[in-house]
């Protein structure tokens, strides 16, 4: 087993451990009060949408902070191969947490369409609960649910702002690959160029995005609220949503780093795993506009 050692010792064959944390300890407690606030502003607790924000803002900066301590061990040298492979280990297990994540909610848009829909009109095993307490429902999707909860809506056409936002996030999975690239060819100016245009792309996919849901909730009643539709419509688009502002800021981060020459073309894992992360949310977009806005 490798062993620890101290700051100024760099050999390839020893394991560096950082000293003791604090870091993991707040921001689980700053994490638990961001979505203590957003399960409370959802159950339209007047306290819940303050205490949301600022445990936002809270967790926001013990990142900063946490990151800004890797990459200031990670600048004076402390990692070695070994420690590399742990980086690569642990993000690969992230992201595979972040496929689970996201299966849930395709998992509950699948039941609800699949299932739960056709026995409350009276397929199969549902043909008394149909008969008794849903006479003259009809399971077709998109729903609402047979007390019609939130009232009339329209839903958002496919290849409208939807398709727009499909070119733009492949075009950036284009982008960042480029970039990846020229950074391990050493072209510095060609590695800011096109990862400062993925950082412009995620950043116009936002925009876009907050305009579909400002025109959902103001002209066509399609909220959160607007039964099983509305509830798993948002869910997906929105955690999908908070995963591209998460992987916009990460790339920002990252071009901030190439431009004071963090990274070599053998040493840039940091870059590599923020593109795994983008082309993740890439797949994760493809999923959503098929089973969400297609079908």
């Amino acid at each position: 087993m490798a062993q620890a050692h101290s700051h100024d010792q760099h050999d390839s064959n020893i394991y560096y451990v950082p000293h003791g944390s604090r870091w993991p300890v707040i921001a689980s407690v700053a994490l638990f009060t961001t979505m203590l606030g957003f399960a409370s502003w959802l159950n339209e607790a007047s306290w819940g949408r303050p205490v949301f924000f600022a445990g936002l803002v809270f967790l926001a900066l013990i990142l900063f902070k946490w990151f800004a301590d890797v990459i200031t061990e990670s600048i004076r040298g402390y990692y070695n191969k070994q420690v590399d492979t742990s980086f690569r280990m642990g993000m690969v297990w992230f992201i595979f947490s972040e496929v689970m994540f996201f299966a849930a909610f395709f998992g509950a848009l699948f039941y609800a369409r699949q299932y739960a829909m056709p026995w409350l009109g009276g397929e199969g095993d549902g043909v008394m609960t149909n008969a008794l307490l849903w006479d003259g429902f009809s399971a077709a999707w998109p729903s609402n649910g047979p007390g019609a909860i939130g009232g009339t809506y329209q839903t958002i056409p496919a290849w409208g702002l939807p398709l727009l936002n499909t070119l733009i996030l492949l075009s950036s999975g284009v982008t960042v690959t480029i970039a990846h690239h020229a950074l391990k060819a050493g072209h510095r100016k060609q590695l800011l160029l096109f990862l400062g245009l993925t950082v412009l792309l995620g950043a116009l996919f936002l925009f876009f995005q907050a305009e579909e849901y400002i025109h959902a909730y103001t002209e066509l009643n399609l909220t959160l609220g607007s039964g099983i539709y509305g509830s798993t419509f948002f869910m997906l688009t929105g955690f999908h949503g908070a995963h591209v502002t998460l992987g916009t800021i990460m790339l920002a981060i990252i071009w901030l780093r190439c431009l004071k020459g963090h990274f070599s073309k053998d040493d840039h894992f940091a870059f590599e795993a923020v593109a795994w992360y983008w082309h993740f949310v890439d797949v994760v977009w493809l999923g959503l506009f098929l089973f969400v806005y297609v079908l």
